[in-house]
């Protein structure tokens, strides 16, 4: 048992990784008491926060993000969670002390927690620390044991610079903005400051200059990196995104557009499940896919899924499909279940890879596809480009 706070509407919610960390499954329960299967997307054990994704059947309401960065000691503050399997338990208290280093066991500790008398239990791990605007301050990790009524969160300035990095477009896509970025807080002035540029890069392409504040990307406002970066995911390197930049006391735009990874910048102690990074850090089979399929896709488990009499153990969700390539053409959708190419089974991206790195794979003619979509198994041909 756990608690999540949702981070983006579709479906990404983060959580400590000690809630998810060995489970074979995870069914998350939302406010209005739908139920989904979710799947780790990534996590950093170290620091103790994962990344979780459902796939909602609509948007969901993202949690009002506020800053740590002001808290008072005193200051009032609620904690929400599933304490004991208790949904929703909502307990109040104050801001008891700041900048604890907690020590919980030999292979994990803290640095810099909250410490709150609002009462915390099992279940309450990864759920929100709240004040009194309802706006996210903290995420509860840990409680001491014995103790009455001492518990502790992280806050969340520093989650959600850990957050930035479970969620960059680099990490889970394999595609790059090419900007080096600092979040800014202190209270109510909070920006995203663009600290270098990476030269040759899509943001210099752009036109973005160091020292720019970058307010809004798409149809997102921005405050922090981890607006930006979810803002990112799903663009193919085709589509330009709009950026609304605050330079020199004006306001200007930018069009922004991505660029394949090549791994220069691949984040310590983040583990992406079921990526398809190889052991040098490289994104070669992630692109690949993107390349010759034109698709991103992520690996998911079919367990506890009504999918009818199907045979197959897992597959790879397709989450974009790039315009004008083979998928679409053939009709490949995203939320599409990929679970077989050719003769094999894609229950992992090392099978994917496996495929289109054969050296027969150009005499197979057309590459015949499987997909799960609602109850229903498909299948078509693809004809990939020419070289492949």
């Amino acid at each position: 048992m756990g608690t999540g706070v949702v981070v983006d509407e579709r479906g990404y919610i983060v959580t400590n990784h000690h809630v998810v960390n060995g489970v074979d499954s995870l069914r998350v329960t939302l406010a209005d008491g739908s139920t989904y299967m979710a799947r780790v997307v990534s996590f950093d054990g170290k620091q103790d926060l994962a990344l979780i994704k459902i796939d909602a059947t609509a948007p969901l309401e993202v949690m009002p993000m506020g800053t740590s960065s002001d808290l008072m000691l005193g200051e009032t503050v609620f904690a929400i969670g599933n304490a004991f399997g208790y949904e929703h338990t909502v307990t109040g208290g104050i801001v008891s002390a700041l900048s604890r280093d907690v020590e919980v066991n030999e292979t994990q500790s803290y640095e810099n927690l909250i410490q709150t008398d609002a009462s915390i239990n099992p279940g309450n791990s990864g759920g929100p620390l709240l004040n009194l605007d309802g706006d996210v301050v903290g995420i509860n990790v840990a409680i001491r044991a014995g103790a009455q009524r001492i518990g502790f969160a992280i806050p969340i300035d520093d989650a959600r610079r850990i957050m930035a990095r479970l969620i960059a477009i680099e990490q889970l896509e394999g595609t790059t903005h090419g900007l080096d970025l600092e979040d800014r807080k202190q209270g109510t002035a909070r920006e995203l400051v663009v600290r270098s540029v990476t030269p040759g890069g899509p943001g210099a392409a752009a036109g973005i200059r160091p020292a720019d504040v970058i307010l809004r990307s798409g149809e997102v406002d921005v405050i922090d990196r981890v607006d930006l970066e979810r803002s990112l995911l799903g663009h193919s390197t085709t589509e330009p995104i709009t950026l609304l930049v605050r330079r020199d006391g004006g306001v200007t735009t930018a069009k922004l557009t991505l660029a394949e990874s090549q791994g220069q910048n691949i984040e310590p102690n983040v583990t992406v499940v079921g990526g398809t990074r190889d052991r040098s850090g490289s994104a070669t089979a992630g692109n690949r896919t993107w390349q010759v399929l034109g698709v991103r896709i992520s690996q998911v488990s079919l367990a506890g899924r009504d999918i009818g009499t199907s045979p197959y153990r897992g597959g790879m969700q397709v989450n974009a499909v790039r315009p004008g390539s083979p998928a679409e053409v053939n009709g490949i959708r995203p939320g599409d279940i990929l679970v077989g190419l050719h003769q094999w089974e894609t229950v992992t991206p090392q099978n994917v890879s496996y495929v289109l790195s054969h050296p027969e794979l150009t005499t197979w003619g057309p590459l015949k596809f499987y997909i799960i979509r609602g109850r229903e198994t498909l299948f078509g041909f693809m004809e990939l480009p020419p070289g492949q």
